[in-house]
């Protein structure tokens, strides 16, 4: 059952965890923010919101949160793309259908927890991939679960 693990393709990570508490202070973007219409003109082009923290709005514990870069599709369907950044909170409980860091085996993947006929599943969210069944004999430790992503558009 162990060259199950070898065999499936995952969402892996390209690096160790990036803490939070270590990034650079907070930058708080004060600039024009507003609703905008991505169909017809707004005419309510004059309602202002208020300037966007990205810290406080994607790190709700900072302590306990860290940043990983994410690679591969397995998670497409939850808008989890290649190359994303994914914010990870040690501190929230890994509860069934929460998308999580887990490490199987020593190997790290970005799945869905699943609770599966009284067992576990590690599931992606793209249909070419398997889901990763826990079975006896597996090493399965829950390292974060996911709280943000964070995306680069290029286009």
């Amino acid at each position: 059952m162990d060259d199950l693990f070898l065999r499936v393709p995952r969402a892996t990570l390209l690096q160790d965890p990036v803490g939070l508490c270590l990034a650079p202070q907070r930058v708080k973007h004060i600039h024009l923010a507003h609703k905008i219409a991505a169909g017809f003109p707004s005419p309510a082009s004059d309602y202002m919101e208020p300037g966007l923290d990205l810290n406080e709005y994607l790190v709700p514990n900072k302590a306990a949160s860290f940043l990983f870069t994410v690679t591969g599709e397995s998670m497409a369907g939850a808008g989890i793309m290649d190359g994303d950044k994914v914010v990870v909170d040690r501190s929230v409980s890994p509860v069934h259908g929460k998308i999580v860091i887990a490490v199987v085996n020593g190997e790290y993947t970005l799945k869905r927890l699943f609770h599966f006929n009284g067992g576990l599943e590690l599931r992606s969210e793209n249909p070419a991939y398997a889901p990763i069944r826990i079975t006896e004999g597996c090493e399965l430790e829950i390292w974060g679960v996911v709280v943000g992503v964070v995306r680069r558009y290029r286009g």
